[in-house]
Parts: structure tokens; C-alpha cells; sequence
């Protein structure tokens, strides 16, 4: 079950571990995330979700261990959204083709209709996404004549993908489809011509996800940090302007125009990222289920882990979903609920992949339970905050599912109790 650790990490028992003063933790260094605590005071700021009243798509995505029924129970829960009415898109990057199979048809980079028009589905394609950011670039560039013309020989059909930048443009589709910035930012192409309820994204993989999702707070710090070295600097100072103002005409939004001065592009930029740190915070816009199978181990503290992963990412988990591995399975013994205590837990209905599925039979089999935690309904126990302060007791505690002691390094950060 999900525990708690006091300055470090979340064990197989409830019960902290308390460090001494002057420790910080570095936590999760496979995904490049720090947590590192410099003052109880910082216990005034609560990990909170705002009340922003933007409207938009809710996304969902699922995380789990390869061959655990991540992308089947992706196509699963965008069926059921479908089946209640909700404009409902299912985007899918990856070259697998489960999806294919579910739902009967190629998927490509246009969009295809199901269920009426209510489910639209297509694949990211990376080669093709490229091209309208390099366009947007262009643009600004004719406007600002930045390069002096120079950007025009460089064509979007003749540029290769390198790492990185298929989740970079999988978050410009998303924004375009969502909206999580709140129209702050113009996204990697214009907007989608239909709107939707909700987004369910089957991403290249769980650990993928989480950088994606968990970069806006890690990108305030670079941004910050980096103005505060462009600032310093001759060269900063010189070519700092002019590089924010191309960055301001090809991505934020333009309604203000192209007038504002480097600090108001630098104060609208963290602006955007705390509001996406929002958006992976609120239940309402964003929820995370974990996947996983009962009868394989390790498959299970995967997912225990992943939701650890999660809590350090800060996105919300909502639940915990298994797929049956065929129609005379049986669910799970007690135990294997009780490791995602406080999590709603869920079996889904067994899928066939003899044959496209008869969706309509399949959604009627899905369980209260499931359906509740998918709509959002079941909640399941109070799950504890991710970060918790004890001035008192001079501790910090972390809630850090799936960890174990062995893998929290402590860095070089005092940590100053007052």
C-alpha cells in the first residue's frame, strides 16, 4: 500500500523515517526530478489545485508495465466515454498496432470517426507534426526578420525526428486538443477544429509520460535560472530580447500583441508553466490510472511504482485498473487491493483479439466500480500530500509509493528549520 517516510521516501510500512536537520533528498534521478527542501516555510504553500475556470477537454492517459493492457484499456476507457455521449478523442503514438486491431480499422495521422461521431481517433506521427511548428517559426521570423530571410531555405519535409522531440510535439497536439494552458499558449499548430470532453493518450511509454507531464516545474526553474544568467551578461543582454520577442510571435499568444517588454515574456512564460503544474494537479482536467496485471509481481510493483513516480511528477492518480487475461478469470484476492489502499481498484472486461470487439457488449460489462473510477465518481480513501511539513518535529514527509530506501540519494542542500 502507499506509505510515508519522513524526509525521504514511502516504504513496504507505514511508518516514517525521520533524517536530521541539514538533510535534503534528491529523489527520482532516472527522470531527473529533485525535490530539495530549503525552509519550513515552506510549509504555508500547500500542493493545491486553483479553481482557474478554464474551460476544456479533460486528458487522460494510462501508465503500466509493457504487456500489462496499457493501450487496450486505453481504447477501453475512450469506448466508454463515448458510450455516455462525451466527444471523446483517443490519441495514440506509438507504431504498435493494438489499437488497429480493437477498433477494426488503420489508424493514421487524419482523424477517424466511431460510435457516431462521438469517438475520434488517429496516431501521432512525429514526421508530420514537425512541419507546423517550423512553420510558426517561419512566420514570426518574416515578422520580426530575425534571420534575415535566412530560415526560408529550410524545408519541414527534409527535417529528421531526433530524440526528444516526439513528446515535445505530442504536448503541442494535446494543448491544441486540451487547452491546458488556458489559451495562454498558441500550441504546435492551430487549433483543433472540433472540440471534445476528453483526450484519452496512449503515450509512447509510462516513463515518457511522466517527463512530459512533470517538466513544467522543472522548466520554471530553467527559465528563471536562465534569465537571471542572460541578465547578468553582455550577451544576454544583447541577444535576449530579440530571441524572446521570435519565441513570443511563434508560440504565445498574440492578442497583446508584439509590445511587451522582456520582463512581461518572461513573467507570461511562468505564467504558462504554472498553469499547466495546475492542470497535472486537478482531477477535473487531468487523471492518470495505473494498469497492471494481479498474476504477475512484477507487473504489480511497477504500477506501485509508477504511482510513486507520479506523486514526484506531481500528476494525479486517480486509480488502478487490471485487465482480465481472458473470460473465465477470476478477480484478484484481497491482498492485491490492499497494496493501492487508498486507490480504487477495478478489473476491466476481457477483450478479444480474434476479432474487432462488439464495443457495445464489452462497455455493458464494465463494473461499477470501474466506471466510477474512470468518470471520476469513485475516489477512494484520502490520499496523503505529496509533501508534508512538522516544524515541530523538524521533518519533512514524502509520500512516495513504490520506493524503497535504497533508492533515495541524499544531495548537498541544507535544509534550514526555523
Amino acid at each position: 500500500m502507499g506509505v510515508m517516510v519522513a524526509m525521504a521516501v514511502c516504504f513496504a510500512k507505514p511508518s516514517p523515517l525521520s533524517f536530521q536537520t541539514g538533510d535534503a533528498v534528491t529523489l527520482f534521478p532516472r527522470h531527473g526530478i529533485k525535490w530539495a527542501v530549503r525552509s519550513t516555510r515552506l510549509s504555508t504553500r500547500r500542493v493545491a489545485v486553483r479553481a482557474s475556470g478554464v474551460k476544456g477537454a479533460k486528458l487522460v492517459t494510462l501508465v503500466g508495465k509493457g504487456g500489462a493492457g496499457k493501450t487496450t484499456a486505453a481504447v477501453l476507457a475512450a469506448q466508454y466515454y463515448a458510450s455516455t455521449g462525451m466527444r471523446t478523442c483517443l490519441l495514440i503514438q506509438s507504431q504498435d498496432p493494438t489499437a488497429d486491431v480493437l477498433l477494426g480499422q488503420k489508424l493514421g495521422s487524419a482523424p477517424s470517426s466511431f460510435r457516431n461521431g462521438n469517438l475520434t481517433a488517429f496516431r501521432l506521427e512525429t514526421t508530420k507534426m514537425i512541419i507546423e511548428p517550423l512553420a510558426q517559426i517561419k512566420s514570426a521570423d518574416a515578422r520580426q526578420n530575425f534571420s534575415q530571410g535566412a530560415l526560408d531555405e529550410i524545408k519541414g519535409e527534409e527535417l529528421s525526428v531526433l530524440p526528444g522531440m516526439d513528446p515535445i510535439l505530442a504536448m503541442g497536439a494535446i494543448e491544441r486538443l486540451t487547452g491546458f494552458t488556458g489559451g495562454l499558449f498558441k500550441g504546435m499548430g492551430k487549433k483543433d477544429d472540433k472540440d471534445y470532453d476528453v483526450v484519452v493518450y496512449d503515450g509512447l511509454s509510462s516513463d515518457e509520460i511522466f517527463r512530459m507531464f512533470g517538466s513544467a516545474e522543472r522548466a520554471r526553474w530553467y527559465v528563471n535560472r536562465f534569465r537571471s544568467i542572460a541578465e547578468k551578461t553582455d550577451a544576454g543582454r544583447v541577444a535576449l530580447p530579440s530571441v524572446l520577442r521570435l519565441m513570443e510571435s511563434a508560440f504565445l499568444d498574440e492578442s497583446k500583441g508584439t509590445t511587451r517588454s522582456t520582463n512581461e515574456i518572461w513573467d507570461a512564460t511562468n505564467r504558462i508553466l504554472q498553469r499547466v503544474v495546475e492542470t497535472f494537479q486537478d482531477p477535473n482536467r487531468f487523471s492518470c490510472f495505473l494498469v497492471t496485471n494481479p498474476s504477475n509481481s512484477i507487473s504489480v510493483d511497477t504500477a506501485l511504482r509508477y504511482w510513486g513516480c507520479a506523486t514526484q511528477a506531481g500528476v494525479h492518480v486517480a486509480g488502478a485498473l487490471y485487465p482480465f487475461s481472458s473470460t473465465e478469470a477470476t478477480p484478484p484476492d484481497a491482498d492485491f487491493g490492499k497494496k493501492f489502499v487508498p486507490l480504487p481498484v477495478a478489473g476491466l472486461p476481457y477483450v478479444s483479439f480474434a476479432s474487432p470487439p462488439n464495443w457495445d457488449e464489452v462497455v455493458g460489462r464494465l463494473s461499477k466500480e470501474a466506471k466510477g473510477i474512470m468518470s471520476g465518481t469513485s475516489q477512494g480513501g484520502s490520499i496523503p500530500a505529496p509533501v508534508t511539513f512538522d516544524q515541530a518535529a523538524r521533518t519533512v514527509t514524502l509520500f512516495l509509493p513504490g520506493f524503497q530506501k535504497s533508492d533515495i540519494k541524499l544531495s548537498q542542500v541544507l535544509v534550514f528549520f526555523h
